[in-house]
C-alpha cells in the first residue's frame, strides 16, 4: 500500500512470536493485492474499472467491510473524507513527480469523477455499484489504517495480545508491554522529521493516526501542498497542518486524521467529540510559533 509495516511484540517466546508475525504479515500482503491502487489488477482497480457500466459487482467481505466503513466515514465528515478522489490523486502524484502544479482545468476534469454519494452498496448481495463513468476508488485514507486492525486481529488469535502494529505511521496496540500502563507513542513537531513534542502518549488497545504534508508535498513558489486533498477544491491542502487521532480501532483514527486536515478546527473537534473514545490534537507552526487545539479527551492520552 506504498508504505512500510512493522510489527512489535512483546513476548518471552522468540520463536512463536515470530511466527505469529509472519501470520500477520501474510494477512497485511492479502489484503494488499484485494485494497492497493498501487496494483493494477488489485480487486479495487477492478472495481474502480466496472465504474458507469450500471452494474452492481459483487466484492470480497474485506473490501465490501472497508468501502461500507469509507460511506459512513464519509457522511459523518460532510464529504472532507471522499474515498473517491482517485483521479484526484493521480493527478498530485504526477505533479509531485514533475514538481508542476495540476492544470485546473484537469482539476476539473478529473473533480467530475468523484463524489462519495456515486457508490452504492448493496448488503444482501455484498456487491457495489459506481454510477459515474470513470470514477477511481483510493482508500488511502483508511486502507492502512484497516489492514493494521486486521494484522493485530491475527496477533491476538495467536496468542500475543502485547503487540502493536505501525502501518505507515497508522498505529494500532494491543496490551501494553510488561508491567508499562501503555505503549508509548512520540508526535512529530510540525514540518519535523526527527523532532518530537515533549509529552508522548500512552496507548493500550487503541489506535493513533497523525496525518500532515511532512513526507509528500509539493513545493511551487515557496507554497507548500500537502498531499492530502480537498475534495471540494480538487487542491492540496497549503495550511500547514498536523493532525493527530486516537480511536479505538486504527481504521477510524486514521480517517479522523485525514478528515480533520480538510475539515476547520471547530467542526473537527466537534466531529470527534461525537465518537466515543476518541480524541484530537491539531498543532500548526505559524510563523515560528507553535499553536495546537485538542478535544477535552487527548489529555487522558498523555503519558504521566
Amino acid at each position: 500500500m506504498g508504505s512500510p509495516f512493522t510489527i512489535t511484540i512483546f513476548s518471552n517466546d522468540s520463536s512463536a512470536a515470530a511466527n505469529a508475525a509472519i501470520a500477520a504479515f501474510k494477512k497485511v500482503d492479502s489484503l494488499n493485492e484485494i485494497l492497493s491502487d498501487y496494483i493494477d489488477q488489485s480487486e479495487i482497480n477492478r472495481l474502480s474499472r466496472s465504474s458507469g457500466k450500471g452494474k452492481y459487482v459483487q466484492v470480497s467481505a474485506p473490501l465490501f467491510d472497508i468501502l461500507k466503513r469509507s460511506v459512513e466515514a464519509a457522511q459523518r465528515s460532510e464529504g472532507s473524507f471522499d474515498i473517491t478522489m482517485g483521479p484526484i490523486v493521480q493527478l498530485w502524484r504526477s505533479a509531485r513527480k514533475n514538481n508542476q502544479l495540476p492544470a485546473a482545468d484537469s482539476i476539473q476534469l478529473a473533480l467530475a469523477k468523484t463524489g462519495y454519494k456515486h457508490i452504492h452498496l448493496d448488503n444482501i448481495n455484498q456487491s457495489v455499484l459506481l454510477d459515474k463513468e470513470g470514477m477511481r476508488l483510493d482508500i488511502g485514507g483508511i486502507g492502512k489504517g484497516y489492514v493494521a486492525n486486521e494484522a493485530l486481529k491475527v496477533l491476538k488469535k495467536s496468542g500475543f495480545s502485547q503487540a502493536m502494529v505501525n502501518a505507515g505511521g497508522k498505529i494500532v496496540t494491543g496490551d501494553a508491554p510488561g508491567s508499562a500502563n501503555g505503549w508509548l507513542i512520540g508526535i512529530n513537531l510540525p514540518g519535523e522529521k526527527n523532532l518530537l513534542m515533549p509529552a508522548l502518549l500512552s496507548l493500550q488497545n487503541m489506535a493513533v493516526a497523525t496525518s500532515g504534508d511532512l513526507y509528500q508535498n509539493l513545493s511551487i513558489n515557496g507554497k507548500k501542498y500537502s498531499h492530502i486533498i480537498n475534495p471540494k477544491t480538487g487542491m492540496g491542502l497549503t495550511h500547514g497542518r498536523n493532525v493527530t487521532a486516537i480511536a479505538q480501532d486504527a481504521a477510524t483514527a486514521d480517517w479522523l486524521s485525514t478528515a480533520c486536515s480538510v475539515l476547520s478546527v471547530s467542526k473537527s473537534i466537534d466531529l470527534v467529540e461525537k465518537i466515543p473514545g476518541a480524541a484530537l490534537l491539531i498543532t500548526e507552526n505559524k510563523k515560528g510559533r507553535i499553536v495546537q487545539r485538542s478535544s477535552t479527551r487527548f489529555k487522558d492520552y498523555f503519558a504521566d
